[in-house]
């Protein structure tokens, strides 16, 4: 720490060139923070409380193609098999088209059961399982639109049509459930039965299943015992556990991973590259003063580890200060963006991983250049060669 004036005078030796590397480098970390945090939604996703004792059971053509209701009994009668729930995507809008309920599923009366990581006080879960056009909404969601317990919803559905024609339903909110994170708390969730009775189409068919299972580490021989219920049938099933069928419903849209590492990578390429100029260029400057510093007794390895530190320190100040604005402009764009926009805070995790790449092209950019110090002559130092 003795050194760290010394250090900081040799960043601001060029103000303006220092400022200026330092703004690219805040922009680079205010981008990465912000697709980490979109990342993070899709990266956990499934990985709940519970989820372990979870699998999921969808057509093997897709998970849009229905499943009988009458396989739910089937499945609960496979061994290791507690309890079998089941859902259907339901998708629709409120009050604009703008106002998209992504996460709108019609769910059976278990379901919660099946979810216990959903937080639901006993009165709304009562509700639930007596009112015939209740509806359960994530905290997060509530929220955004304002909703209270007692509210009538009207959503216009994406998919499914009303028998009368109409595509507007209309939903009592019974019970607003909360979550460990922001992100599970934006379903909107109504009873199957009512969705089931009112629709056009799809009678007596479900979207997928919900296994509870006892032991984990049974999935695999319980999921092919449960594939096995329909083989060779007109609605054969893919089971796979609660995290793999989250993961393979989105990557059937989009490999967000790949998008973001690849936009990262040419960011923070470019980053190292002008960084690196940056440094170069100071070190080269600096050639009498660093000859000065070993006539003084500072050693080879001493004027390496200057230049490393400055070079570190120049990365390390920018992209903190990036990630701090990463952080706020996720909480303002989640306070107004809500579901349309899925975003993770910008948490730990992605705080570790954007300060180790902080060092990592700290000491990328400061290597050659702290070699050159490092091996500097002092006779061929103080010429200015």
């Amino acid at each position: 720490m003795k050194y760290l004036p010394l250090v900081w005078a040799a960043l601001t030796r060029r103000k303006a060139r220092t400022f200026l590397t330092l703004l690219s480098v805040v922009a680079a970390f205010l981008l990465f923070g912000m697709l980490e945090s979109v990342n993070s939604v899709f990266t956990e996703a499934g990985h709940t409380i519970g989820s372990a004792h979870r699998l999921i059971t969808q057509s093997k053509i897709g998970f849009m193609a229905p499943l009988p209701l009458s396989l739910q009994s089937e499945i609960r009668a496979v061994p290791g098999v507690e309890e079998v729930g089941y859902d259907t995507y339901f998708g629709g809008t409120y009050q604009s088209p703008k106002n998209v309920i992504s996460a709108a599923f019609a769910v059976s009366r278990n379901f919660f059961d099946l979810y216990p990581e959903m937080k639901l006080s006993p009165a709304a879960r009562q509700a639930f399982d007596t009112t015939r056009t209740a509806a359960i909404v994530g905290a997060v969601l509530a929220r955004r639109y304002h909703w209270k317990v007692g509210d009538q919803i009207p959503i216009k559905a994406l998919i499914y049509p009303r028998k009368n024609g109409s595509y507007a339903w209309t939903f009592d909110l019974v019970g607003i459930y909360h979550a460990r994170s922001a992100v599970e708390e934006q379903d909107f969730l109504f009873r199957w039965r009512y969705f089931d009775r009112a629709s056009a189409f799809g009678s007596g068919t479900v979207g997928w299943y919900v296994d509870k299972i006892a032991h984990p580490e049974q999935a695999g021989p319980i999921a092919a015992r449960i594939d096995a219920l329909s083989a060779n049938s007109d609605h054969e099933t893919k089971t796979q556990t609660a995290s793999a069928f989250t993961a393979n419903l989105i990557s059937q849209y989009v490999d967000l991973g790949l998008i973001v590492h690849a936009i990262m990578g040419a960011v923070f390429f470019t980053l190292i590259l002008l960084t690196g100029n940056t440094m170069a260029q100071a070190v080269r400057e600096r050639v009498p003063e660093l000859g000065i510093l070993k006539t003084l007794g500072f050693s080879n390895r001493g004027v390496l580890a200057l230049v490393l530190a400055e070079s570190v320190l120049l990365v390390a100040l920018g992209g903190v200060l990036g990630l701090m604005l990463a952080t706020g402009v996720v909480n303002v764009l989640q306070g107004q963006m809500g579901s349309q926009l899925p975003m993770m805070p910008v948490g730990e995790g992605i705080w570790v991983r954007g300060l180790a790449v902080m060092a990592l092209i700290g000491l990328l950019v400061g290597a050659l250049p702290a070699q050159r110090g490092m091996r500097l002559r002092i006779v061929d130092a103080l010429a200015g060669r």
